[in-house]
């Protein structure tokens, strides 16, 4: 909790830099730094006043003596994710502003070393580019500490490195260091997460090791406001001009500028985070769009027949997928696919098998055909990716009475006859991608005005077994089906899925439901 009143006078160039950032990228949130203490509620930064704003939110970032420290922005503009980066950017900034301050004041005897921190600080309000922020600071120590080499090592958790981000002064090593490096003086810093001063020099490794020159090493920190302090980098100097040793206060004082350094790497990675994770939002958003974009909608296929149909990926996008063509003869072609794994690899399984199929439907006339080709035109990917692809093709004549299919091992396929009768219309081959099976078998059934045709995927049976408390869903999906034969086959597709949605568990898997009325 931050008890100095200082960023309630006057917020600091970190924290006007944090917040003129994202008020650039979310205008109409109208986001600003406020103290709130019991006379009321007075803006910091921007600092015009607004006090009358209404419809607002306030995120709790520090507290002074008498009043509270917050982020205030507009209820109706609240973007979560990048809210959330902006609060933990800032909550980090004031955290170790705090800390910096403590250290300055235990140096008020060095004023050169006091007016570095303070350019620092400047320097880190007033760049946007971190790698430059770093170097200038780099260049700032080693002026003041007369170091012949100041280095800022950055630890990267995807490799367990530590990756050179800035280095000024003489020449060095370059990195990546390992963090397991036994013979490497930066690496023990990081592992101890402790500083080392010493001389001589045991070097930074690599050619031409600085022996007999000083060395000061010290562990950049990051303390998250609701977390465990854990170590992000270490800023080392090596040799100096004068010939001294590095001394107790030079050690604090690199300590104090670290904790500046470690401020600005975070609000760096939060917000970068942020605008990572809200740039991401907004693609899977669009990438849904545009898969249910390649779904048909039932309502451009005029009666007859009846067509009700639904899907709904687990993620954002998914591998389930229908598709209904009107071929000649009056004549409708319709099929289902399930890929065997869902998110954006099944997705473009299913983009590409929808593009395949959606040449070969108007180019053959058999089923077994159609999946033939579709097979041969899917398999190279399909065994790339180690994923299969279960697919029902028919062909519906209701003129002449009859249902023309195949069905590449997808068992969720059923007729129901105007008495009621259930019947399994099934495999007539493997699923796609499993074995090079050609051809693909096809059979006929009769069809009549009243017939169901009922096809959906093992996801929704699924979720209806956990419903029901059955082990066998798809029978007890298919009777409740029958069940509603008279209702129209809109309404039937909306109560299964509702029966579906009231399971306790999350959706585990895509789901889809395809019914047609003949």
């Amino acid at each position: 909790m931050n008890r100095d009143p200082e960023p309630a006078r006057r917020p600091s160039h970190v924290v006007r830099m944090l917040i003129d950032m994202y008020r650039r990228l979310h205008p109409e949130a109208d986001a600003r730094i406020v103290r709130t203490s019991e006379t009321g509620t007075c803006p910091l930064y921007p600092p015009n006043d607004d006090t009358g704003a209404t419809g607002v939110r306030y995120f709790h970032l520090a507290m002074t003596d008498d009043a509270a420290i917050s982020v205030r922005v507009r209820e109706d503009h609240t973007d979560p994710v990048a809210t959330a980066g902006l609060v933990d950017a800032l909550g980090v900034a004031l955290n170790q502003e705090r800390e910096a301050r403590a250290s300055a004041r235990e140096l008020t005897d060095r004023y050169e070393e006091i007016n570095l921190l303070y350019s620092i600080s400047e320097i880190i309000g007033s760049v946007r580019s971190f790698e430059e922020v770093a170097a200038r600071i780099l260049g700032e120590v080693m002026d003041v500490l007369s170091s012949k080499r100041a280095s800022l090592w950055v630890y990267q958790q995807t490799t367990g490195t530590l990756d050179l981000t800035a280095a000024v002064g003489e020449e060095g090593l370059s990195g990546p260091i390992s963090t397991d490096d036994l013979e490497s003086a930066t690496a023990w810093v990081f592992r101890e997460k402790q500083a080392l001063n010493v001389d001589p020099s045991p070097g930074e490794g690599g050619p031409g090791p600085r022996n007999g020159e000083p060395f000061l090493s010290v562990p950049i920190h990051y303390t998250p406001p609701d977390g465990a302090t854990r170590t992000i980098g270490v800023l080392t100097l090596i040799g100096r001009r004068t010939g001294r040793r590095f001394n107790t206060g030079d050690e604090r004082l690199l300590s104090a500028i670290a904790s500046q350094v470690g401020a600005a790497i975070e609000a760096r990675r939060l917000m970068d985070e942020g605008v990572h994770q809200e740039r991401l939002v907004r693609e899977l958003e669009l990438a849904h769009d545009l898969q249910i974009k390649l779904l048909p909608s039932p309502l451009a296929f005029e009666p007859p027949p009846e067509i009700a149909a639904r899907c709904e990926p687990a993620e954002s996008v998914g591998g389930d997928f229908y598709q209904l063509y009107r071929l000649s003869g009056d004549r409708l072609g319709l099929l289902i696919g399930d890929v065997s794994s869902h998110g954006f690899p099944a997705a473009l399984i299913m983009a590409l098998t929808m593009s395949a199929i959606g040449i070969y439907a108007k180019e053959e006339e058999a089923p077994a055909e159609v999946l033939r080709r579709v097979h041969r035109a899917v398999i190279t990917e399909l065994e790339s990716t180690e994923m299969y692809l279960s697919l029902f093709y028919g062909v519906l004549d209701t003129r002449n009475g009859r249902l023309d299919w195949a069905n590449a091992g997808h068992p969720q396929a059923y007729r129901i006859d105007g008495s009621g009768r259930i019947t399994r219309l099934g495999a007539t081959g493997p699923p796609l991608g499993t074995v090079p099976v050609e051809p693909y078998g096809q059979r006929v059934s009769p069809w009549s005005s009243g017939d169901l045709l009922v096809l959906f995927t093992d996801g929704l049976s699924d979720s209806l077994a956990h419903h029901l408390g059955s082990p066998d869903g798809e029978t007890r999906l298919v009777e409740s089906v029958r069940d509603h034969c008279n209702e129209p086959v809109t309404d039937i597709v909306r109560t299964i899925f509702e029966r579906a949605d009231k399971q306790p568990t999350s959706q585990p898997d895509d789901r889809t439901l395809l019914v047609i009325r003949g």
